[in-house]
């Protein structure tokens, strides 16, 4: 980890991003970069610029994490979620290679942290990401079935109806025609 890098919870979208450039441009904080799950700072910040920044962080949803394993799994929802919801093409290999290829811990490490912190597992994480990208893609109508099962990197129709009806108890043809509003934001996940 950078000596100026923080690791923010509940960056899961490019609103997310804007909004946190936003804070720290009110903050008069100096960023190198931002991302998801992450920023780097210019310079080390002042406990009092911390301070401020944790609440006005908290003032818009969003947490300061300090805790090591915070920041961990933090990190690791935030690669999960770039992969399922920003189309991150690594679908020829698995998800404990990405995610070994992205983070400096092993995955039998990552994984008892994540379901230590989490209470469920990176794939029970994955999952439910995937089927609330399945969801929205439903929502608004402009694939089929097949064509999503197939985006989404399932083998089959299939499967995905499968695994969509253990996670919400409907079929995505029913979810289709009752459009319940039933979808969840991606920091509650």
């Amino acid at each position: 980890m950078e000596e100026n890098q923080l690791i923010i919870k509940n960056m899961v979208c490019d609103r997310c991003i804007s909004a946190v450039h936003r804070i720290f441009d009110e903050l008069k904080i100096e960023l190198k970069s931002a991302k998801l799950g992450e920023v780097l700072t210019e310079s080390e910040l002042t406990t009092e610029q911390r301070k401020q920044l944790n609440d006005a962080l908290a003032e818009s949803g969003f947490e300061l994490l300090e805790s090591r394993q915070s920041k961990i799994v933090s990190q690791i929802k935030a690669l999960i979620i770039e992969k399922v919801h920003r189309g991150v093409d690594e679908s020829d290999f698995s998800l404990a290679t990405m995610l070994t290829s992205r983070l400096p811990h092993s995955y039998s490490f990552m994984s008892q942290l994540f379901s230590e912190v989490e209470g469920i597992t990176i794939e029970k994480y994955l999952i439910e990401q995937r089927i609330e990208r399945v969801k929205e893609l439903l929502f608004y109508d402009e694939k089929s079935l097949s064509e999503i099962a197939w985006d989404m990197g399932y083998s089959s129709v299939q499967h995905l109806s499968s695994q969509f009806k253990k996670v919400t108890g409907m079929t995505p043809t029913a979810f289709k025609k009752n459009r319940p509003g039933s979808r969840k934001n991606l920091d509650k996940i």
